[in-house]
């Protein structure tokens, strides 16, 4: 079965979380040019650092080059694909037909990707920019399954498809949004988002002496334009079967903790997709994914009966999850101790579940003993990033995550 789990990476260290944790590609954004300004993003020869890296572990590196380009954006855009094709990306994701132009003319052994920028909601859109070259589509995510499929079916076979399966979703047209800019002057089609749709709002009709309209509120507001995120773990079997090939996490902005949960999820699930040919996600797969960031969770747009109350979050913008990151693991473990960098407090008697690619995932640790830099044992971890030894006869590697079950 040909697929691809794609992962954000806004930085080298959720990089190579994402790699750890199973994915097959990684994307990310040089400092200009890219749609989430925000990030730390990497720099021209960090660029070149990360491509090897992923390459040394057989993942594939696309750039996003898709912010709505203005005139003087073309200034250095030239340089900058050269400085790509250079470091050997395999794809870069653009939106604008004159970015796409110039991918074509300074970076030719880049393949070209059409982001979900673009708004590709219909074949014939697809065909157009399969014949001009493009290797990869990512839909709109307004597309249901049928519509993907009927796309799929009208395109050259070597054009793949790639969808989004998991993350936040923009109440805009596939992220194509003005309030940001409006309300605040930063654009998100330039990268610069505030998230604006996560507010409260009220709605007032003006000719009633400013009487709220009756809409679904409390005292604190209503969250109109404020999505659930998208989850589609469960449907894995029916996108394939539509045509996808890249199956996308979003997330440049989140957590290393986030990708490294997601990431592990999404792989183990097309793990066992492929053993059995049958979509039947395990229940403890599906929970898996509470125990990252998320605001509630729904199927977008893939599925036409759906709802429209099953897709937006009321209640809150805040997002919630189950379990915090409390440690990463910086050494396999060896004689019964691992060394680990402390994220948040814990301390003797703390339970810490494993996040891990292994088969030690999801075991938990009782913390019986734990020593400092100096091996003298101390009852209580305190300090960020502060490394400490802790007793465990699990056989954990570097990059494993240990978290812990929220207090509710």
């Amino acid at each position: 079965m040909e697929y691809e789990l794609l992962s954000p990476a806004g930085n080298m260290e959720k990089l190579k979380t994402a790699i750890h944790f199973g994915a097959d590609a990684v994307y990310f954004s040089g400092k200009e040019f890219g749609l989430r300004a925000y990030a730390n993003n990497f720099t021209n020869e960090e660029i070149a650092v990360a491509v090897k890296y992923c390459h040394e572990h057989n993942v594939k590196a696309y750039v996003t080059v898709n912010i709505v380009a203005h005139n003087k954006d073309f200034d250095n855009l030239a340089d900058y694909l050269r400085v790509l094709q250079n470091a050997k990306v395999d794809g870069v994701i653009v939106s604008d037909l004159g970015v796409a132009q110039f991918v074509k003319e300074y970076a030719p052994n880049v393949e070209l990707h059409i982001s979900t920028q673009a708004n590709v909601t219909n074949k014939y859109t697809a065909k157009l920019y399969a014949d001009f070259g493009a290797k990869r589509i990512v839909l709109a995510r307004e597309l249901a399954l049928s519509e993907i499929k009927e796309i799929r079916d009208f395109l050259p076979k070597d054009v793949k498809l790639e969808a989004f399966v998991h993350g936040a979703m923009c109440i805009s047209y596939s992220g194509r949004c003005l309030l940001s800019n409006y309300l605040s002057n930063r654009s998100s089609n330039r990268g610069e988002c505030i998230q604006a749709c996560r507010w409260k709002y009220t709605i007032n009709e003006y000719s009633r002496d400013n009487e709220k309209l009756e809409i679904e509120e409390d005292k604190r507001g209503t969250y109109i334009l404020n999505s659930k995120d998208l989850n589609m773990i469960q449907h894995l079997k029916e996108l394939i079967d539509a045509g996808v090939t890249s199956f996308k996490i979003e997330g440049r902005m989140k957590t290393a903790y986030y990708v490294a949960t997601v990431v592990n999820a999404y792989k183990r699930a097309f793990d066992m997709l492929e053993k059995t040919d049958v979509d039947n996600c395990p229940a403890e797969l599906v929970k898996e994914l509470d125990k990252a960031s998320n605001r509630g969770y729904t199927t977008g747009f893939y599925f036409k009966d759906k709802k429209k109350e099953e897709s937006e979050c009321l209640i809150t913008s805040e997002p919630k999850q189950t379990h915090d990151f409390i440690a990463l693991v910086v050494e396999d473990s060896l004689n019964g101790l691992v060394c680990v960098e402390m994220r948040n407090r814990f301390k003797v008697g703390s339970i810490l579940e494993v996040l891990s690619p292994t088969d030690t995932f999801n075991k938990k640790i009782v913390v019986s003993k734990i020593y400092n830099s100096k091996m003298e044992e101390i009852f209580d971890v305190k300090n960020v990033q502060e490394r400490v030894y802790i007793a465990t006869d699990l056989p954990l590697i570097k990059g494993d995550i240990l978290r812990m079950e929220v207090a509710e």
